[in-house]
């Protein structure tokens, strides 16, 4: 690019008697310097290199124009500073069960849309809250590995690995209801289906639940034997959830069985060993042990009452606290 006459006379003037330091003399190495508006001086010599540098700025500090930095629209499911500050959390990264039949809603086809609809608007709800939210889904709506056991000569291994194929399934459907109203989901199985999951690998679940992201994991432990209650108290234990949320059809633990006794009482609070000593059929032995060997606390609940979920991630009173206590003033609804 050619430079004209008046200014190569002008950069000339600038010029040190010994051309040899030129290149630290017209530019000289120096500490980075953040200007403010007071810190200004523009010269009106001409040898200032300061005019020729802010020749297009304002004479006056005054006539700044100093537009506010435009900050970008947050995501509908990211952190609320207003939100999380006014409202009490009691757990910041939980694992959320939920049971093949409950996903089957009515039983009148294997998924059913509201159902895993509802459960992703409310974990929407409490993900802009900042907490962390990972999902162990069954497969009893599909494939119960342990009642078909035996038939036409199906062993139970090879059963429970059918199952565990079914909670894929489901994981996926899962997914993509999440997907579709905007939330950022990942699912990751027990054993390797690249095409369409992430292998279980710890530090990555992780780290995709501090960035924000609903884990979804599948496929059990991916051993014969175990049931997903035992995977979900593992995984709870593995990424160092604080509570274990199980999502049922009963509104929490009774001291006898409800739909034979109407009189039946809600059980507000109980120990890991009124489980296993009254034999309650709230999990399974393997997976209430290994949360009582970890201090995991856990929350059975109804998924069918719209809120529910939310509640439960909250830490609110809803349904039964196994191997805690409530220290939450909210009263059961």
């Amino acid at each position: 690019m050619a430079i004209s006459a008046p200014l190569l006379s002008f950069y000339s003037s600038l010029l040190p008697s010994s051309s040899s330091s030129f290149s630290t003399s017209l530019f000289p190495i120096s500490k980075p310097h953040f200007y403010s508006p007071s810190s200004y001086s523009i010269s009106n010599s001409p040898s200032s290199a300061i005019r020729a540098s802010f020749s297009e700025m304002p004479s006056s500090p005054d006539s700044f124009n100093f537009r506010k930095p435009e900050i970008p629209s947050m995501s509908p499911f990211s952190l609320s500073m207003n939100e999380s500050s006014n409202q009490p959390i009691k757990w910041r990264r939980v694992l959320l069960k939920v049971s093949g039949e409950a996903l089957a809603g009515d039983h009148s086809q294997n998924i059913d849309p509201k159902i895993t609809m509802a459960i992703a608007r409310e974990v929407a709800a409490v993900t802009r809250l900042g907490i962390e939210v990972a999902i162990v889904v069954g497969g009893g709506n599909i494939f119960r590995g342990s009642s078909w056991a035996g038939c036409s000569g199906l062993d139970r291994s090879s059963a429970d690995y059918i199952g565990m194929l079914a909670t894929v399934m489901n994981a996926i459907f899962l997914q993509a209801t999440m997907e579709s109203i905007g939330i950022p989901t990942r699912v990751q199985t027990a054993f390797r289906m690249s095409e369409v999951a992430e292998p279980y690998i710890r530090r990555r679940a992780v780290r995709h639940l501090e960035k924000g992201r609903v884990v979804i994991f599948a496929a059990g432990t991916g051993n014969p034997f175990f049931t997903t209650d035992t995977a979900a108290a593992l995984r709870c234990a593995e990424i160092n959830a604080e509570v274990v949320l199980k999502a049922t059809n009963v509104d929490g633990v009774f001291d006898d069985d409800p739909r034979r006794n109407p009189h039946a009482r809600l059980l507000d609070t109980l120990t890991y060993q009124d489980v296993t000593s009254k034999d309650l059929s709230v999990m399974d032995m393997t997976a209430i042990t290994l949360c009582q060997e970890n201090n995991i606390p856990v929350v059975v609940f109804n998924l069918n009452k719209p809120g529910n979920i939310e509640k439960a991630i909250k830490g609110e009173r809803v349904g039964t606290l196994i191997g805690a206590t409530w220290n939450s003033t909210i009263s059961r609804t």
